[in-house]
């Protein structure tokens, strides 16, 4: 007798369980949660994964080999490198929906420091990001939109930037979180920009004081 096909991919459920976790955090959310979210038992759940640890470390894995395609993505969208790092580095503020989900992000990075196994996957995730973005910013380098540059610290600013810009915009509240991170970012290759391209955007929101003088 040939096994019974499969409802819910494992995609789905880990899908689910990355909309749970935004909602709750890792710490808080319960395989009964994720069940739930894809319509499934909590014993399917452990008999694919093994435990809240497995789906966890299936969540971490699922990111990390999810770069390559983040970043195929943002070229195909974007003739212009420039634009498609900014695409790739923006990736992220357009899921975020609120500075909580945020948060409940952030609890799960206190996981990859601690644990081994998950550092392991981010440590690979993190290296992934940057090499892509190294990739871009050598193709902007070709395509003479930035200046010669040491592209290897270059893209690993972008990636520190991003990642604070998106803390600070959680905090500050004001406006979307693309925009913002957007801003951060211009802001930081401006002085790499050559004469044929000049950010789309103002490269800093305009401050609290100018803000009110306007009002």
């Amino acid at each position: 007798m040939s096994p019974r096909p499969r409802t819910v991919s494992d995609i789905d459920i880990l899908t689910a369980t990355h909309q749970v976790i935004s909602r709750v955090g890792p710490a808080r959310f319960t395989l009964a949660d994720v069940a739930k979210e894809c319509s499934l038992s909590p014993a399917t759940l452990v008999q694919r994964f093994g435990s809240k640890r497995g789906l966890l470390l299936a969540l971490a894995e699922l990111g990390k080999d999810s770069v390559g395609a983040c970043f195929d993505a943002a070229r195909s969208a974007n003739r212009s490198p420039l634009d498609a790092l900014m695409t790739a580095a923006t990736e992220m503020t357009r899921h975020m929906k609120s500075p909580e989900e945020l948060a409940n992000g952030l609890a799960f990075l206190q996981i990859d420091l601690s644990d081994a196994d998950f550092h392991a996957l981010a440590l690979e995730n993190s290296r992934r990001i940057e090499a892509g973005y190294r990739d871009l910013l050598n193709d902007a380098v070709k395509a003479g939109e930035l200046r010669p540059c040491d592209t290897r610290h270059l893209a690993r600013t972008v990636g520190a930037v991003s990642g604070g810009s998106l803390i600070a915009w959680a905090i500050h509240r004001e406006g979307t979180a693309e925009a913002w991170v957007r801003a951060d970012l211009n802001t930081l290759l401006a002085p790499y920009r050559t004469a044929r391209r000049a950010p789309r955007t103002a490269a800093r929101r305009p401050s609290r004081v100018a803000r009110r003088s306007k009002s």
